[in-house]
């Protein structure tokens, strides 16, 4: 206590006191350091976004409804085949932009009408990606913009069956945003039978 009430009588002893106390400190805080990217927590939803159950039970309603109409089932477009060659650290991003292209060009088009729900699941799946407008890939771009080409081009080739095949695979693309963009244990669940 004594050196305490010296050191504060004496402005060196303050000085020594920062240089040697504080400034180790603030060097090794945890808060980000400019130029340092934060990208991760940029790309990551809170679990609390999908336990909840009445958003949840509507777009495996929705989901459900829309399979019933699928005659298609050797082709899947929401699946394993999305993550080839792409790196862990950007599967959020990559879901990110999957669930964009679904609302903007399945769910916010003439099928609003024919389904159940399409409305409220479009909103619930814009605001996830509203929440995700930080995240950013890291690396290379390119194996992520030809896995999304290539689901475009499938569903494409479907015709139209290729937005009711989307829609019919909406619990999928729910499962896989989670699994991809929560920091919560996984779940085993992304199968879905044929």
């Amino acid at each position: 206590m004594a050196s305490l009430q010296t050191l504060s009588k004496s402005f060196p002893g303050w000085v020594f006191f920062c240089c040697c106390c504080c400034l180790p400190l603030l060097l090794t805080s945890s808060l980000p350091l400019k130029g340092i990217s934060t990208a991760h927590h940029a790309c990551t939803l809170r679990k609390i976004n999908f336990q909840q159950h009445y958003i949840r039970n509507r777009t495996y309603t929705l989901a459900k409804t829309a399979s019933a109409s699928d005659k298609d089932t050797d082709n899947r477009l929401i699946g394993q085949q999305l993550f080839v060659n792409i790196r862990e650290n950007n599967r959020c991003y990559l879901m990110k932009r999957v669930v964009e292209f679904v609302v903007k060009d399945v769910l916010l088009t003439e099928v609003r009408n024919q389904y159940p729900y399409v409305e409220e699941v479009a909103q619930f799946l814009a605001s996830l990606t509203s929440e995700l407008s930080s995240c950013k890939f890291s690396g290379r771009k390119e194996h992520i913009e030809k896995n999304l080409e290539q689901l475009k081009n499938k569903m494409e080739q479907l015709g139209e069956n290729g937005k009711t095949k989307a829609i019919g695979e909406l619990d999928l693309l729910y499962d896989y945003m989670e699994n991809a963009c929560t920091d919560a244990p996984k779940k085993g669940g992304n199968k879905k039978k044929n």
